[in-house]
């Protein structure tokens, strides 16, 4: 292997390339992620699935569903027969008919807003028989949490669930003497989990979300100059009028002042540490820098932050993109990042990489000592966090897919647009930035890789020197 050096210089910065609109997932997608699910429910010997919704843990719902409940919980309840029944409350209860799969709707005003009117005066155990939960069944109930060690099934019978206690008594109420509720969340994330993988389809149509917050991120850094408020940065990355699926960050100097967590009329000044981090269904960007033009404005003490901090990170960062592949093990990719990048001297404690989908986190191969395989159709962030005392991070968080060749031949023939976009990210990520791509990474948006330390000057940002 050639020995790598991060340097910093003038280069260009990546091109803003989001499509004009998202690819909508066609109705052959959904009826393959009807039939995974369905699989996985017979592997699993689940006789009905019910998954859970909320505005913050929609993604399993919405998989099968397209809409989420926004601010209601929902259930749509799966039977092995292939049958299928939304629970709703009174502001989503009209969406059903609008679904991306045909199933009936049970109305549940126990899921509206307070003081909503109950027209039904059923109890939800009886609400959810109607739905098609059969007494004396085996019933998988999905949340969004394993609870489980990295790679282990859901500890002991599987009976911890991060549901609302209510809906969790009336399924277990619903099931009966010699039924059983038991959390399925492994059907969609974790080992084996339908939600892991992506078909050409669902990668085009997640393309959108992840160019979309590249974009944004490329208009707030070319806007960061002293005096500029946090909230007109915010501005800069919230856009189009979709949903973030994290809070959007803005910040500059000291964070979470007052315990707000938003961008504020705060202003940047010379010296600031700076945040940025926007996120969509598909894919987040952030970075994490200085407020200053060169090492020698940074802190006192603090100047050879880039050295410390920048070129040890944006190694491992590079590496991480030329060695991730197909059939590799998330404990090998997990290893090489901390040979490099060494936890106990740089701090970071979360996965160095994890997936991603409708929501900014699904979950993770990657982890210490991890036998899971990446799998072609696997959507990433490069989520390595550096946190070293006395210093500011370092980041350029994006989102990247890898795919097989066959992968790679189905975009191509598909969606051929999207496919000179991957080809031109790639052209710059090897050309401008020197990092030698593996074959079967495609990155998702044209910033990956892309990081100015220094934020006051526009023009300069890390590459890769080979020696």
């Amino acid at each position: 292997m050639t020995s790598m050096q991060v340097a910093i210089g003038m280069i260009p910065e990546p091109v803003r390339d989001c499509a004009a609109a998202p690819t909508a997932l066609t109705d052959q997608t959904i009826s393959e992620r009807v039939e995974k699910v369905l699989a996985r429910m017979g592997e699993l010997k689940l006789d009905q699935l019910v998954i859970y919704c909320d505005v913050e843990h929609a993604g399993n719902f919405t998989y099968l569903a397209g809409f989420f409940t926004r601010f209601e919980e929902g259930l749509l309840v799966v039977d092995a027969s292939g049958s299928m029944c939304f629970v709703l409350g009174n502001e989503n209860f009209n969406k059903a008919g609008k679904a991306r799969l045909d199933a009936r709707a049970v109305l549940a005003p126990v899921f509206s807003l307070p003081n909503q009117p109950d027209t039904v005066r059923k109890p939800l155990a009886e609400l959810l028989r109607e739905a098609g939960i059969e007494q004396g069944a085996r019933v998988g109930l999905a949340g969004w949490k394993l609870f489980a060690a990295a790679g282990e099934a859901p500890d002991g019978a599987g009976e911890r669930f991060d549901v609302p206690a209510f809906i969790v008594e009336a399924l277990r109420t619903a099931a009966g003497e010699g039924g059983t509720v038991v959390n399925a969340t492994n059907v969609f994330i974790g080992p084996g989990g339908v939600r892991t993988t992506n078909n050409a389809n669902e990668i085009a149509h997640y393309e959108f979300g992840a160019a979309l917050a590249s974009d944004g991120m490329l208009d707030a850094l070319d806007a960061v100059m002293p005096g500029v408020s946090e909230m007109d940065l915010g501005d800069k990355l919230a856009r189009r009028g979709r949903h973030t699926n994290v809070v959007t960050i803005a910040a500059s100097g000291p964070r979470f002042v007052g315990a707000n967590m938003f961008p504020s009329e705060n202003t940047v000044k010379w010296g600031d540490p700076v945040s940025l981090t926007v996120g969509y269904a598909g894919g987040l960007s952030s970075r994490a820098a200085y407020a200053v033009s060169t090492a020698d404005e940074l802190p006192a003490g603090q100047r050879d932050w880039f050295e410390r901090v920048v070129a040890p990170y944006y190694t491992a960062y590079a590496r991480w993109l030329e060695t991730v592949h197909v059939g590799m093990t998330g404990g090998e990719l997990f290893a090489l990042v901390d040979r490099l990048l060494p936890r106990a001297e740089f701090g970071w404690s979360l996965c160095p990489g994890h997936l991603v989908a409708d929501e900014e986190w699904l979950c993770s191969p990657v982890y210490e000592g991890s036998r899971e395989r990446i799998a072609s159709g696997m959507l990433f962030q490069i989520d390595i966090i550096p946190a070293v005392p006395g210093y500011a991070g370092a980041s350029a968080e994006s989102t990247v897919a890898v795919a097989d060749a066959a992968l790679q031949r189905e975009i191509e023939m598909w969606y051929p647009t999207l496919w000179s976009r991957i080809q031109a990210r790639r052209a710059y990520i090897e050309g401008t930035l020197g990092i030698r791509l593996s074959g079967e990474v495609l990155p998702m948006c044209s910033t990956v890789g892309y990081l100015r330390p220094y934020l006051l000057n526009h023009r300069k940002a890390c590459y890769v020197v080979r020696t």
